[in-house]
């Protein structure tokens, strides 16, 4: 665990580094495309259903969360223009290295859920929450378009609860029965790939 821990601190403080001077480029996108503040920042549940502040560069328009905590589809909307290239690329995510740097997140990792659905977890669906979420894994992979199959359903929120987030538990859980470090760079590599051919 220290060896991980050792890990995503030095790379999330690497990226932040060489990222510096995109990441207010960004920031100015965001705020000339819409009003509103840069960041969106949002209460997730991490490891042992300890709460956190997760953040993200912003998307959607102001209060957009009101009218739903799901995005639907890739043209949902509430998204902005800035924010539509942002999704696609996974580039909202990269407020997340904070989150790491904190110790918050690890890279790899169970995404973190909001309490709302945490809430409907069953008890080994809970087990989820023995490690600390991140911003990538397995899951994440596979259910990369989520938004789109969200999308093609007539009632999204129920198929997300009854279909899409138990699938990814189960492929989370997954991982953690077999987590390694070298099942983490592999997980890296793997979604710098689909973040590149989305």
């Amino acid at each position: 665990m220290l060896l991980k821990r050792t890990f995503d601190f030095a790379a999330a403080l690497c990226c932040l580094i060489v990222l510096l001077p995109v990441l207010p480029v960004i920031a100015i996108l965001i705020a000339i495309d819409s009003p509103g503040g840069v960041f969106f920042k949002q209460v997730r549940v991490g490891q042992n259903k300890r709460l956190f502040l997760l953040y993200k560069f912003r998307t959607m328009r102001t209060d957009s969360e009101k009218s739903g905590q799901l995005t639907v589809g890739e043209h949902d909307s509430r998204i902005t223009a800035v924010g539509y290239w942002l999704r696609k690329y996974k580039i909202d995510e990269l407020p997340q290295l904070l989150n790491v740097l904190k110790g918050d997140m690890s890279l790899v990792g169970p995404r973190p859920e909001v309490e709302k659905y945490v809430n409907l977890y069953s008890a080994e669906e809970s087990k989820v929450l023995s490690v600390k979420p991140g911003i990538t894994d397995c899951a994440s992979i596979n259910h990369f378009n989520e938004n789109e199959l969200l999308n093609a359903t007539p009632d999204p929120e129920t198929t997300y609860i009854k279909e899409i987030m138990p699938l990814k538990i189960k492929q989370s859980l997954a991982y953690i029965n077999q987590r390694s470090f070298t099942k983490d760079l592999a997980v890296i590599v793997q979604t710098l790939k689909r973040c590149v051919i989305s």
